[in-house]
């Protein structure tokens, strides 16, 4: 087999594993991961605004603040596993 034709033949591989993998939206999880973090974001914004907009004491401001911070450390946290994990998980 020439060095020609086996390179055709790895490039023919490529381009339908690549075909397979955007048929089964494995590149569509970026765009589905970042909704989610979005989501999430703006749902700890809205809750947030919520509890600023009624009277309520100092005290209960700061313990929201530490909550929705802790909140989001964690949802960026777990964003930030989800991307390890579909960059270099298995395949």
């Amino acid at each position: 087999m020439s060095s020609a034709s086996k390179a055709w033949m790895v490039a023919a591989s490529v381009g339908v594993v690549e075909a397979l993998k955007d048929q089964a939206g494995m590149c569509r999880w970026n765009y589905a991961l970042r909704s989610i973090h979005q989501y999430t974001k703006n749902k700890v914004k809205s809750s947030l605004s919520q509890a600023t907009s009624s009277s309520s004491v100092i005290p209960e401001k700061i313990m929201m603040k530490q909550h929705r911070d802790q909140e989001m450390r964690q949802s960026e946290e777990s964003l930030r596993k989800v991307m390890y994990s579909s960059c270099w998980g298995p395949n």
